[in-house]
């Protein structure tokens, strides 16, 4: 199955989750972040807003000990912003919730952890996304190449292999309602 087919059907998958479920596993997801060294130790992490029913790590976004950063859709790339969870959000070109444009920006080098929402993950840690190429050309970037990354995906989406391009770099880690499974982290 191609990429355009593996998206659509796993979509229509996750979409046919009750809210019930979806919160379930969400919750769930969230406990295995929060019991990780690697989630733990970070300051600075770079999240996402849940959209069309992905993985909602929102419960999270409330802990103040941790500076949180979300993204923008600018042209082709990312903008990545400081958020609270009392700063409001406006609605991107995609739909997508984003902090405002005035908010503070966030450089790589203040990044401990990337936490990417995927439509699936396969066991080397390759993901599928949108198809949009953001998260790709993000962190093929050289500033953002060696930054700690985990896809945030729900257990039925965590396949043995999915289709690869060339572009394509494998995620260190994977979360799913089951589990947090590392690829290859040499400091996780």
């Amino acid at each position: 199955m191609g990429k355009t087919e593996l998206r659509k059907s796993l979509l229509k998958t996750r979409q046919s989750m009750s809210t019930q479920e979806w919160r379930e596993k969400s919750d769930r997801i969230c406990q295995n972040l929060l019991t990780s060294p690697q989630f733990n130790q970070a300051k600075t992490i770079l999240a996402y807003f849940s959209f069309r029913q992905e993985p909602d790590l929102s419960p999270l976004f409330t802990d103040t000990c941790r500076r949180w950063g979300f993204p923008r859709c600018v042209g082709q790339s990312l903008y990545w912003h400081f958020w609270t969870h009392q700063d409001t959000l406006i609605t991107g070109a995609y739909g997508i919730c984003e902090p405002h444009p005035d908010a503070p920006t966030i450089a790589s080098a203040e990044v401990d952890l990337i936490l990417v929402p995927c439509i699936a993950c396969d066991y080397q840690g390759y993901r599928l996304g949108y198809g949009g190429g953001y998260y790709d050309r993000m962190l093929s970037s050289p500033e953002w190449t060696n930054k700690p990354t985990i896809g945030i995906v729900f257990e039925f989406a965590y396949l043995p292999e999915i289709p690869i391009e060339t572009w394509d770099k494998p995620l260190q880690g994977v979360c799913t309602e089951l589990a947090l499974v590392y690829q290859s982290c040499q400091n996780c």
